[in-house]
């Protein structure tokens, strides 16, 4: 019995490792760095390695796997998770009595993940005295390392780090700060402890105040990117708040105006009574994406017109194409319009640019999809399926290095499920007129990949119809065309322009003013995205 323990925990190990990739083991080594020796920690070359150091030191054994399911949350392989019979809320559960990497080991893993590239080459060029001749290349995490590695960085030790994030980016000191107070915090709530209670305190409470997830909303670490989702779940009590785990979800109702991000976070923040309050919380400043590189990026719109079999053709779509392409032009952005699509020649679209080396001196990447669809899913003119998820995958880190750490949006104008009966001049984007069984719908943010600075905007929240005017287009591209028009001269950010697109949304209705729309927009973003205001006066918004 216990050779059967052994092996199937082994196997465990065996599946994980194999879905890590380089970047991932770097990132383990990283937070493995105060449980294992550097010396050790450098002869690592793969997952395997680390879980057998973990396992020489009695940290990771078939009994308690809950380093790594640490480890794991850490670095949001979360889908993981469940091979170790964990889930990311169990996990958050259990951080605060079971974690073991330290608030300091978390806060260099956090600002590693905001140095962009840019960051970093100014970085070494500030340290190249320090850093070795021949090294003319490395991580973020590298470059942490070698100062630790040299005294020049440690728990204690912060002036050279704070020096240079003020140097190359001010906005980075803050998670530094951050960690300090902190440090203050826990000192002086142990100094105010008999000893004994002090020492029990120590023990126990600090991975608690400096939990990166669950309940403890004052030291949450943004290396946990949540996925929040803004829109509605209509139903009929009207409008509902729902938190769970780090999904928040902001409802309306349908006849509710749109949700306000900020508004909606504050107030999901006031009902957890155990949280508290931090003066330098990214969500009161958020740091703002980099956006004036030598080209902003691409604008891919796919354009789905014509089906071969039984859905209806998408007449007023070319319209959406259209205002796209003027507003996206007038943005700055390359834009690409392809017509009629199929499935195959969608996912070889993407496939195509997403080898594409044009990305690297480009701010973002921006893809429209214009089709009909169901639950979590657009479809080719063949009328096959090709799942949102899917199309956003190609886009990641591993997939696209050229994007990683700029802004990927994705607009899907696209039914999501039931279709509504038609009034005058309305057609809905949907092929099956039943509404999608519950255990067949697809939320926006179980399409949206779970890794950082992905935004999906979706029409419609998932089960519902969106409508398409056949002369002027869809109610939510046209609002999101001229939304943009109108707010991006005032330097308003993309989610509270999505907001306002909710809200334009939300007031239109069929001739009959009872066919309503709630559109969803979900993300992992990690900063504001502010696009520059244009040179040029705006593009005619006349429909």
């Amino acid at each position: 019995m216990g050779d059967d323990r052994s092996i199937k925990f082994r196997q465990q190990l065996l599946v994980i490792d194999e879905n890590l990739g380089t970047e991932e083991v770097e990132a383990l080594k990283f937070l493995c760095s105060d449980l294992l020796s550097f010396k050790k920690l450098e002869a690592v070359e793969s997952a395997q390695d680390i879980f057998q150091l973990l396992m020489a030191k009695d940290l990771l054994n078939k009994e308690d796997t809950f380093i790594l399911a640490e480890l794991l949350y850490r670095i949001r392989c979360h889908f993981l998770l469940q091979k170790l019979g964990y889930t990311k809320e169990t996990v958050q559960e259990n951080l605060p009595w079971k974690g073991k990497v330290s608030r300091y080991r978390q806060m260099l893993y956090e600002l590693s993940e905001d140095i962009t590239s840019e960051d970093l080459k100014r970085a070494m060029f500030l340290l190249r005295d320090q850093l070795p001749k021949k090294l003319t290349n490395m991580s973020s995490l590298e470059l942490l390392t070698f100062l630790e590695k040299q005294d020049h960085l440690a728990e204690n030790n912060l002036q050279i780090l704070e020096k240079i994030c003020m140097e190359i980016s001010p906005d980075l000191l803050k998670t530094v700060n951050k960690y300090k107070m902190e440090r203050v915090s826990l000192a002086q709530q142990e100094s105010s402890l008999p000893i004994k209670e002090a020492a029990s305190f120590s023990h126990h409470i600090p991975e608690g105040l400096f939990h990166s997830g669950g309940d403890v909303r004052l030291l949450t670490s943004s290396q946990e990117t949540p996925i929040k989702s803004l829109g509605s779940n209509i139903n009929d009590s009207g409008s509902l708040q729902e938190h769970a785990g780090s999904v928040h979800f902001i409802a309306a109702g349908q006849d509710d105006k749109a949700v306000n991000v900020m508004q909606g976070i504050s107030e999901l923040s006031q009902e957890q009574p155990a949280r508290m309050s931090n003066p330098e919380s990214k969500t009161e400043k958020l740091m703002t994406y980099k956006m004036d590189g030598p080209h902003r990026g691409y604008c891919l719109i796919i354009n789905n017109f014509s089906f071969t079999g039984t859905l209806q053709k998408r007449r007023g779509s070319s319209k959406d194409a259209e205002m796209l392409a003027h507003v996206f032009t007038w943005l700055g952005l390359d834009v690409k319009t392809y017509a009629d699509k199929t499935s195959v020649e969608i996912k070889n679209l993407m496939q195509e640019w997403r080898s594409s080396k044009d990305h690297r001196d480009r701010d973002c990447f921006v893809c429209c999809i214009l089709s009909h669809g169901e639950s979590g899913l657009v479809y080719g003119t063949d009328e096959q399926e090709v799942p949102i998820r899917t199309i956003m995958s190609y886009f990641t880190a591993r997939q696209c290095p050229q994007l990683t750490e700029k802004p990927k949006l994705f607009f899907i104008q696209a039914c999501q499920g039931k279709e509504i009966q038609q009034a005058v001049y309305i057609e809905a984007d949907a092929q099956n007129p039943d509404l999608l069984p519950i255990q067949q719908r697809v939320s926006p943010s179980e399409s949206i990949p779970e890794e950082a600075d992905f935004l999906l905007g979706m029409a419609t929240v998932d089960g519902y119809a969106s409508f398409r005017h056949i002369q002027h287009g869809t109610w939510y591209i046209q609002a999101l065309c001229n939304k943009l028009l109108l707010l991006v001269p005032r330097g308003e950010d993309i989610l509270s322009i999505l907001t306002e697109v909710n809200e334009d949304v939300s007031k239109r209705a069929d001739n009959l003013g009872k066919k309503k729309q709630m559109p969803q927009p979900a993300y992992t973003l990690r900063k504001k995205l502010i696009f520059p205001v244009p040179r040029s006066p705006p593009p005619s918004q006349k429909q």
